[in-house]
């Protein structure tokens, strides 16, 4: 028998020459073995290949096969019995643990079992691992295939696997992702080559260096006549420390600058560099924020070109990217990756198929996790793990960047901290408390008791400034307050969609470079990243870390420096505490130390402020992520899908999104639902442009706005907001607020 791994129909309905299995699980395993070569596991990647597809070779596959595609299918000759799918991984799985063992065999089922439908459980469902090696039968798979095999078997692991930890499970998710991306550019290649050809950039590393160094030299001339003489100084001391240490051996490295010293374009120089000493593939530039992500992913194009960039998160526009960079979005292959904290993390703890496919461009880069502290403490410790193993074995080098340095090494006072081992991490700044000091531009002022000031007074206080922005810990709060400030005021907050709060930022920042009065109400969504400089910033009672980031929006160039002057943070109690959960543990420990407290945004002060904080905490690892990914004896039973679905940066099990019509919106929803009931194909691409014009809200909020009949189900599950009296242009969605007049909600 020919055995057929695919077959192509053309344009014209002729059948091309199929693709021949052997032929696919050879090529597919020897590009697998090419991405593995990061890693040291060129045989074990190879005979994941060669195995993948082998339960495609039964004659009830072939005849499968072909009455699904209908090339050479004899209606006559076929039998009735034929099903209209037909598994062939399971029986692929149990083949490599029968020609290899229960050893190898093993490691590499998991993958071949769930090259379609992702990691499985080991035990548990129907679809875990080991009920279907109970349940399949290899004895119909065609000779050759168990020869074949045979004279492939992998050796040892690269490196002594410890069972203790995630090594194992991060070896197997590893190996998994170079046969998925391997599995799927092979199939590619035969079913859709125009689509091949167009994957892949020639633009090297050492390019893009080239690139990076030119445009500094231009920025660094423009900026000169934005900043103060002090600011302008300071970051090209950092820019200069950055370049240095590049040098330095592969590892873990910390980048200790204030907010406003410059540490996007700092951290990207020594990743450049850095890349091009020791031959790393690829810089991974990961932030908490898309608002972030939005920003530096232009300032990053516009250095380097688009095709040379993947931006990579929920809220892209198909329409603003290339083909090209839409295809590299599948396996991050691009020199320059820029995506979100819950796509790089939530992808090296999957167990879908999409997400796995990229996890092995993360091996031979470099990693700059922009705004570290923002990392999740209840996922802490699965995460730390990884990195360290990332570093060990996958030739990683970390960038861990920010201005609020968390702790990340164990602790001597912290003994059960499942932090890096001491003295892991290399600061790259050579001198921190002279940079602080060069960058010094606020005074923060803490509240002298522990009184409560209300929302009015605090309102009366505000509206005695030109310029101020003051910034709370939720929603409802922002509103409140929002509500009593003199008209004019600008609103932020996650009510608005994101189409919103950038044309409000815009404004924002129209009306300070003006110099004209503008008063801003905004929940945390401001602290990071985001570009605006007020000369007074107040902040509700927080983390030591989140009080930092709100000093960064105030006299940021340092302008007022050049008068004699500081800018001014107001820390306050308000009327309402923090959220439950670690925003009131963080709020607590900064009331705790503030007496204490000479200078809050001294970085000595971070370490002692997060050891407490991470103590007081009642697990890094809430959901048991590293219990779920632990090999079990002596089935080496790991739980991949349970563990995946355990970890969610974003928990959205008590949250549900409603589509907004503001603006664009508006017609989009319109186009969604009419492409709804025609069944066009265009809703994937109209949901993606609708990213930018949705709420999340709580699931007793959302059933609110249904049960009074503010919501339209446009398409299964998919829910837009039906009128735009309950969406205000300077707030966003009402959902606290009860119609007034029935008869404003007619549509």
């Amino acid at each position: 028998m020919n055995f057929i791994a695919h077959i192509r129909r053309q344009t014209s309905g002729e059948w091309d020459d199929p693709q021949a299995l052997e032929a696919h699980l050879a090529e597919t395993a020897a590009l697998a073995a090419q991405f593995a070569a990061d890693f040291d596991s060129q045989q074990w990647a190879y005979a994941l290949g060669m195995s993948h597809d082998t339960g495609k070779g039964t004659a009830a596959w072939q005849e499968y096969i072909r009455d699904k595609s209908g090339f050479g299918y004899d209606e006559e000759a076929s039998s009735e019995t034929v099903p209209r799918k037909l598994e062939h991984s399971g029986p692929g799985a149990k083949l490599a643990e029968e020609v290899w063992g229960k050893g190898v065999g093993r490691f590499l089922a998991y993958g071949i079992a769930g090259h379609h439908a992702g990691l499985p459980d080991w035990t548990g469902a129907q679809s875990a691992l080991e009920f279907r090696l109970q349940n399949t039968t290899t004895e119909k798979i065609g000779a050759q295939f168990k020869t074949m095999l045979a004279e492939v078997c992998p050796q040892t692991p690269p490196w002594k696997l410890s069972i203790k930890g995630l090594d194992m499970s991060l070896w197997i998710r590893m190996l998994f992702s170079c046969l998925l991306d391997a599995d799927r550019l092979n199939t590619e290649g035969y079913m859709d080559p125009e689509k091949r050809n167009v994957r892949g950039t020639d633009l090297s590393i050492a390019e893009l260096h080239k690139q990076f160094n030119g445009y500094m030299k231009t920025k660094t001339a423009e900026a000169l006549g934005v900043s103060s003489p002090q600011v302008y100084q300071a970051r090209q001391q950092v820019l200069a420390d950055c370049r240095a240490a590049a040098a330095a051996t592969p590892g873990f490295f910390s980048l200790n600058v204030p907010t406003g010293g410059g540490k996007t374009l700092s951290s990207m120089a020594f990743a450049l560099a850095h890349a091009e000493k020791y031959g790393k593939k690829r810089i991974i530039y990961v932030i908490p924020y898309t608002s972030i992500i939005e920003q530096n992913a232009e300032v990053f194009r516009n250095i380097f070109g688009a095709d040379a960039i993947v931006e990579h998160h929920a809220n892209l526009d198909e329409d603003d990217r290339t083909l090209r960079c839409r295809l590299a979005t599948e396996n991050w292959d691009a020199p320059v990756i820029v995506t979100t904290n819950v796509q790089f993390f939530e992808s090296l703890f999957a167990a879908k198929t999409s997400r796995c496919r990229r996890v092995h461009a993360i091996a031979n880069s470099v990693v700059v996790l922009d705004e570290a502290q923002m990392l999740p403490a209840g996922f802490l410790e699965p995460i730390l793990e990884t990195m360290r193993l990332l570093v060990e074995h996958y030739r990683v080098s970390f960038v861990i960047c920010t201005a609020t340095q968390p702790v990340f090494e164990k602790q001597q006072d912290f003994p059960q901290f499942p932090g890096l081992p001491q003295g892991s991490i290399r600061e790259i700044v050579q001198d921190i408390p002279a940079l602080y000091a060069a960058l010094e531009r606020v005074k923060v002022e803490f509240p002298k008791d522990t009184a409560s000031a209300g929302w009015q007074e605090l309102a009366e206080e505000l509206s005695g400034y030109d310029q101020v922005l003051c910034i709370v810990s939720d929603r409802k709060s922002c509103r409140e307050l929002h509500a009593v400030m003199p008209a004019g005021t600008y609103h932020l907050s996650a009510l608005m969609c994101a189409q919103q709060r950038s044309d409000t930022i815009a404004a924002i920042k129209d009306k300070l470079h003006k110099r004209e009065a503008v008063r801003v109400i905004s929940t945390q969504l401001v602290e990071a990243g985001v570009d605006i400089d007020f000369p007074v910033v107040y902040r509700a009672m927080a983390g030591l870390d989140s009080i930092a980031q709100s000093a960064g929006r105030c006299n940021r160039e340092g302008k007022l420096n050049a008068e004699g002057k500081l800018g001014k943070v107001v820390v306050f109690n308000g009327p309402r505490q923090a959220p439950a959960g670690i925003l009131r543990k963080a709020a607590e420990t900064t009331a705790r130390r503030a007496p204490d407290l000479d200078n809050p945004l001294d970085p000595r002060e971070f370490a002692h402020y997060f050891s407490e904080l991470y103590w007081k905490l009642n697990s890094l690892d809430t959901k048991n992520i590293m219990g779920l990914l632990k090999p079990e004896p002596p089935h080496l039973g790991i739980q991949f899908r349970s563990a995946a679905q355990a970890f969610q940066i974003i928990d959205d099990t008590s949250q549900r999104t409603v589509l907004i019509p503001y603006g664009k919106g508006e017609e989009l929803i319109a186009l969604l639902k009419a492409a709804g009931r025609t069944g066009t194909g265009f809703e994937t691409k109209l949901l993606r442009k609708l990213q930018r014009y949705t709420v999340s809200i709580y699931t007793d909020q959302f059933f609110a706005l249904q049960n009074r009949g503010s919501l339209e189900e446009i398409m299964p599950g998919i829910f837009a907001l039906n009128n735009t009296v309950e969406y205000d242009k300077q707030i966003g969605l009402l959902i606290d607020e009860t119609p007034q007049d029935p008869v404003d909600f007619i549509v």
